[in-house]
């Protein structure tokens, strides 16, 4: 997001508010800046898509900062998105075998529960410990999506390699 500041600012007039937050409405953009110089202050803008443009009037250097720490914070949140992080959110990753006991399953399946009601992501992720064994990690991974269907929702297709499946699972 572009920040304007002082002379930068080319409309004719600007709704300013003042260094505590106090609406001063709608002036001249000279008559704002000279106030702004008055009280040693920057004249900010943020957006110029209204008419005329919001303007407020904060301590010298602090405008230019704050849109340095916003752009960093917007190139961060970017650069994840990009490299298919998506959010920042923890993902909550529970591991089984191709082969698990009904007790096991029982109890991981109410973890999974447990953590999708509560609004947090899920990996489910089947380790098998040979080719052969990849038929079967498919099939608990597709037993545990429709155990779950009522808390979260797939994210992911089923992925299946070699040693394994996995799949991620939002909460509803």
């Amino acid at each position: 997001m572009a920040v304007f500041i002082n002379e930068q600012i080319r409309a004719s007039e600007v709704d300013l508010t003042g260094l505590r937050g106090e609406k001063l409405g709608i002036v001249s953009t000279k008559e704002a800046l000279a106030m702004a110089r008055s009280a040693g202050a920057d004249l900010v803008c943020t957006s110029l898509m209204s008419s005329p443009p919001p303007c407020s009037l904060m301590a010298k250097g602090k405008a230019k900062a704050a849109a340095q720490k916003e752009s960093s914070a917007a190139r961060k949140g970017d650069a994840g998105r990009a490299a298919g992080k998506g959010s920042k959110e923890k993902v909550k990753e529970l591991r089984f075998t191709a082969h698990i006991e009904e007790h096991d399953y029982d109890t991981k399946l109410r973890q999974a529960d447990k953590h999708l009601r509560s609004g947090k992501p899920v990996q489910l992720v089947v380790k098998a410990s040979g080719a052969k064994e990849a038929a079967a990690a498919k099939t608990v991974i597709e037993r545990l999506v429709a155990d779950l269907k009522e808390a979260g929702v797939k994210d992911t297709g089923i992925q299946t390699g070699g040693k394994g499946s996995q799949v991620k699972l939002n909460p509803r």
